[in-house]
């Protein structure tokens, strides 16, 4: 199971917002690249971008900084959501580098989207499941549908889809730890790979999640946590590593 590093992007900045609300964020830094250098020389295996101004706009808005981030570690998996809504817009991301890009907002009003892309573009879609109170929530958390994120992970079992990245909107940026029984029970729902977000504060979580990877569990995305230092990666990353690979 990865621990895999949040960098979200907002007006070129580094922040971290709480439950997703665009004005309760912190700023960390206004580099983007340096801040990629920083998770990966951590032990970052993989990397989670987030385009925040493209979430809310639909369109993106911080490429130039992910695309640098992307030509800078040509090697490192990354993956980028926020704004993700068009087959062009992947294809820049993959061209650009990204290994793999998280369709959120277009997954849940347009289902057949995702199967589509899924065909275009084998094993780089990644479906991004945000939910309050298990239902699921687009355009940047600030509509919230009538959809449960486990009936949606159902519709997309057969469509090729890589991984679904679920957030628990409560929890993120709360620094309370991670939804672990919600994050399994999407796991089982969809028979998709699950990267566990929203959350994520400290060894214990990592820890829970790592015992339940043979579940579905691929992976923790942290945020908060690691730039206010309740989680070491390198750590996490340990942990992760001897309790997964003893379950193996």
């Amino acid at each position: 199971m990865l621990v895999i590093p949040a960098i979200d992007l907002k007006d070129g900045q580094c922040v971290r917002l709480k439950q997703g609300r665009m004005e309760d964020s912190t700023n960390y830094g206004d580099d983007p690249l340096a801040m990629a250098a920083r998770w990966v020389e951590a032990g970052g295996r993989r990397l989670h971008l987030v385009d925040l101004n493209g979430a809310f706009e639909g369109k993106p808005v911080n490429g130039d900084a992910v695309t640098r981030i992307a030509r800078a570690y040509p090697d490192l998996p990354i993956q980028i959501g926020g704004g993700i809504r068009d087959a062009a817009t992947i294809e820049h991301y993959l061209e650009a580098g990204v290994g793999q890009v998280i369709i959120g907002t277009k997954a849940v009003k347009e289902p057949a989207f995702v199967a589509e892309m899924c065909r275009a573009f084998p094993g780089r879609i990644i479906v991004g499941l945000d939910a309050r109170d298990g239902f699921v929530a687009t355009d940047g958390w600030a509509e919230v549908s009538t959809i449960k994120a486990t009936e949606l992970a159902k519709r997309f079992a057969n469509d090729g889809v890589s991984s679904i990245v679920y957030t628990d909107i409560a929890r993120d940026g709360m620094m309370q730890g991670v939804n672990i029984e919600a994050t399994v029970a999407l796991a089982l729902a969809g028979g998709i790979p699950v990267i566990a977000s929203g959350g994520v504060t400290n060894l214990d979580d990592i820890r829970g999640l790592a015992e339940v990877a043979d579940q579905g569990i691929l992976g923790a995305i942290t945020g908060r946590a690691i730039y206010e230092g309740s989680l070491d990666i390198a750590e996490a990353q340990a942990l992760s590593d001897s309790i997964t690979g003893r379950k193996a």
